[in-house]
């Protein structure tokens, strides 16, 4: 987008007549949407309440040749610190909608893995355990197939509903998604998820609730859950795993201004004390070729970043 401040201005009036006055916010700060707590702000940030609203933004956005983003919860991004330069169509604070029949549950793409895996629980269906420490959202999920312990999205999905490039809102089956480790359709076509639909299982609750809080006993003692992270900061290289491959190279507690590596597990770089977006980019450069250099492994960042870097 044009650093033109009148320019912004203009494209934002646009936007408040698509979504209302009070769902767009221009300068918003992006470190108050990501779980690292750490990015400048992007020129304009909108808030669709329904599908139309989030096809029409885009639509809004092509025409007019601008940068834009589909933003969630922000759990595996980096932003840099000087922000972005665009728009950011937030779905995590309007498309937020459960519905439920049967031993199916369909959630519009706002929604947190977290809150799904809980709504099943109390509905006494069981398969969506694995997703209740993940802090991203549904559509986070169906763009990266989100897993963790015995259990990913694509054991779990029935079909979505999207937005295609050409503006076209589909339902597209399982069988047509390409999930696959950290991989989907969904980022291969450049789909933007509105909703997803999982076929589950009954289940005891309470046998659910168990397993839940099992994995999220696990998560606590081995994860850094007590500083900003976005998860996972590498892809696990074929062969290897990344936390030992870390350890064993004397990593751990690696620190370049408020990041570091984590203590607790070495997978997670973390934001110690506000940490810079540039702090980050400093521990994963260095790590990377520690590790290219001990053992000739490349490890490729499981994070996005977003911005100039």
């Amino acid at each position: 987008m044009s650093d033109s401040a009148d320019h912004v201005q203009h494209l934002s009036v646009q936007c408040k007549a698509i979504v209302g006055e009070s769902n767009v916010r221009v300068m918003e700060p992006l470190c108050r949407h990501t779980t690292f707590r750490i990015g400048g702000p992007c020129d304009i940030y909108v808030i669709p309440d329904t599908y139309d609203e989030v096809r029409d933004i885009v639509a809004l956005c092509r025409t007019n040749n601008v940068p834009y983003y589909i933003l969630g919860r922000g759990s595996d991004l980096l932003v840099s610190d000087a922000g972005y330069r665009g728009v950011v169509i937030a779905l995590s604070d309007g498309l937020v909608n459960v519905t439920y029949e049967g031993e199916e549950i369909t959630c519009q793409a706002g929604v947190t893995l977290r809150e799904a895996s809980e709504m099943a629980c109390e509905l006494g269906l069981t398969g969506f355990e694995f997703a209740c420490g993940i802090p991203g959202s549904i559509g986070g999920g169906l763009f990266m197939n989100a897993g963790a312990y015995d259990g990913c999205i694509a054991d779990i999905v029935d079909s979505i509903k999207a937005l295609t490039p050409e503006g076209a809102i589909v339902t597209i089956p399982a069988s047509e998604l390409h999930l696959g480790y950290r991989q989907s359709r969904v980022q291969e076509d450049n789909l933007v998820v509105l909703a997803a639909t999982f076929r589950l299982h009954e289940g005891k609750s309470e046998d659910i609730r168990a397993k839940m809080d099992d994995f999220t006993q696990r998560r606590r003692e081995k994860q850094p859950l007590e500083y900003p992270s976005a998860g996972s900061t590498f892809k696990r290289p074929e062969g290897y795993y990344v936390g030992k491959l870390l350890t064993d190279a004397g990593l751990k507690g690696y620190r370049s201004g408020g990041a570091a590596v984590s203590e607790k597990h070495a997978g997670f770089v973390i934001n110690v004390d506000h940490a810079t977006a540039a702090d980050v980019i400093a521990v994963i450069t260095h790590v990377q070729h520690e590790i290219k250099r001990l053992n000739g492994v490349d490890l490729e960042p499981e994070i996005r970043f977003l911005g100039e870097f």
